[in-house]
């Protein structure tokens, strides 16, 4: 299970990028990206969630870290990262029609990340089969230095817990525990 001092796991995120030689309505090509391309050497809130386009993860979380990214940035965090157990058909589109600028989105389609991080959920209840389960992260250079894992971590839950993922609540987190804001780091 992911906790304070340990690094993400490795593993490679096939995405799919915009590529304008591609002709056509969907100009993109698929790149992998590895755990170090997102990680390394960057101070980073990485904000993990059951699914893109699901009503929590719509309208506030994605939304409030795309709003609250130059508040992140004061604080020393290089970029933010979106990640779900969705493939970068759906994380793109999503990310489309949310208008997102600032917030990076990484699709962990096979959940191979979410899983070697300990989050891996059933959620079959709800018909979504394996999510991850709500989390947000302060890392550093690949090591996690902050953790916001919401309560109740079970499968199958009825309740979609969100306090602590939330953006106010990291900021507050980062604000108070000052070390890790870019003026203060030799």
């Amino acid at each position: 299970m992911a906790t304070v001092g340990k690094n993400v796991p490795n593993v490679v995120f096939k995405t799919r990028v915009r590529d304008e030689s591609i002709e056509g309505p969907n100009p993109f090509r698929w790149e992998d990206k590895t755990t170090a391309d997102y990680f390394a050497g960057k101070r980073v809130v990485l904000f993990s969630l059951p699914g893109a386009f699901t009503p929590t993860c719509s309208t506030y979380q994605l939304p409030n870290y795309e709003k609250m990214f130059g508040d992140f940035q004061e604080e020393g965090i290089d970029a933010i990262y979106c990640l779900s157990v969705n493939d970068a058909f759906v994380m793109n589109k999503w990310g489309e029609s949310q208008g997102v600028k600032n917030v990076g989105l990484i699709p962990d389609g096979s959940g191979e990340f979410t899983r070697k991080m300990g989050m891996l959920v059933k959620k079959d209840n709800l018909g979504f089969g394996l999510r991850s389960w709500r989390y947000a992260a302060v890392i550093d250079d690949g090591e996690i230095v902050g953790w916001f894992e919401e309560a109740g971590f079970q499968d199958d839950i009825d309740s979609d817990p969100y306090e602590f993922s939330a953006p106010e609540y990291v900021l507050t987190w980062l604000q108070d525990n000052k070390p890790f804001a870019k003026e203060q780091v030799a």
